[in-house]
């Protein structure tokens, strides 16, 4: 008799378990305050730190499974800033960034995957000059708890893979850029 319960149990636990509503990722929002999107580029005079000023993220979290997560990111190319207006200057000329032309950088999510502890890997399209490259960028989850959390992560993009090869003889710079990113974010306030 006991044999037939655990039975009976062994085929309707996965046929309630697959009835029950999925909970669907909930909108989050950026706290600009404690978020930023840094960058270094390595030349022979000098390594330049800089960050974008003006950015913005369309954020689909499920806190319980982070791999139904979602995130697409919309960068304003011309926020460019280096501490050097001339410097600032020559990233958003045609050399670089050519933001008259190419006014946003974006990235897309495809998928994401655990990789450990509080650890992910974000796949997805990284679009800069108009030119879309899928890439891997690691994430660490520092918290997450009562609708809020905060993520980072760095990175490296090969800036010549994005048509940028400008290189000058006096100070040559590395084809690799490093991305900081660092993101606090939290479910909206609902609307009164």
């Amino acid at each position: 008799m006991r044999r037939s319960r655990v039975a009976v149990f062994a085929f309707i636990f996965p046929v309630l378990m697959a009835a029950r509503p999925a909970v669907a990722p909930k909108p989050h929002v950026i706290d600009k305050n404690h978020s930023e999107i840094n960058f270094v580029a390595d030349a022979r005079l000098l390594s330049a730190h800089g960050f974008f000023s003006k950015w913005d993220a369309d954020i689909l979290l499920d806190a319980q499974n982070l791999e139904a997560s979602t995130v697409a990111i919309t960068i304003d190319a011309s926020s460019v800033d280096t501490r050097v207006t001339m410097r600032d200057n020559h990233l958003k000329s045609d050399a670089f960034l050519d933001v008259a032309k190419y006014p946003s950088i974006t990235f897309k999510s495809v998928s994401v995957k655990k990789t450990g502890e509080n650890k992910l890997d974000i796949t997805g399209d990284l679009t800069m000059r108009g030119i879309a490259k899928r890439i891997v960028v690691p994430a660490t989850m520092m918290f997450y708890e009562k609708g809020a959390g905060r993520f980072r992560g760095e990175f490296k993009v090969n800036r010549k893979d994005y048509g940028v090869s400008y290189n000058p003889a006096v100070n040559p710079i590395e084809d690799e850029v490093t991305v900081q990113w660092d993101m606090s974010l939290k479910e909206p306030a609902p609307a009164k």
